[in-house]
């Protein structure tokens, strides 16, 4: 099939012409008010960039003051959320003590029960040792290294 828009004597580009206007319907050659409307719609293409860049320039500032504001209430919100997070971690610990408590009287219990009914300990178990306070006093009699702790 033969491409019906070129000739085939006549050369092919292969890139765009770069000097393309656009020209009035009368074909007067690029003169009159083909030329007029081209140069109008450069200057309205200036007067759009130029409104873009203003816009640009005034929202700079607004922007500023919006991220200014977001970073004052970020502030705020940390500073109100520090000592509620500190309460909450006093809280959690009170907790986990008074059930680390709780568990180890359950178990002291357990035994002594165990031990009322002249149940011996299942062979191979023995009571865990339960994590002592370093603020607590030493009995000498249970201290097995002699050091003190």
């Amino acid at each position: 099939m033969i491409d019906e828009t070129t000739k085939p004597d006549e050369p092919t580009s292969s890139h765009g012409d770069e000097t393309f206007e656009w020209t009035d319907e009368a074909g007067d050659g690029g003169t009159g008010s083909s030329k007029a409307a081209g140069a109008a719609g450069r200057e309205w293409l200036a007067q759009l960039q130029t409104m873009i860049e203003n816009a640009a320039t005034q929202a700079a500032p607004v922007m500023r003051e919006v991220a200014a504001k977001a970073a004052e209430l970020a502030a705020v919100a940390g500073e109100k959320a520090g000592p509620v997070a500190a309460r909450a971690a006093e809280l959690t610990a009170e907790a986990g003590h008074k059930i680390a408590e709780r568990s180890r009287d359950l178990a002291t219990e357990l035994r002594r029960d165990q031990a009322a009914r002249g149940e011996a300990p299942e062979p191979g178990t023995t009571p865990a040792a339960a994590p002592t306070d370093p603020a607590a006093p030493t009995d000498p009699a249970t201290d097995t290294q002699g050091d003190g702790s």
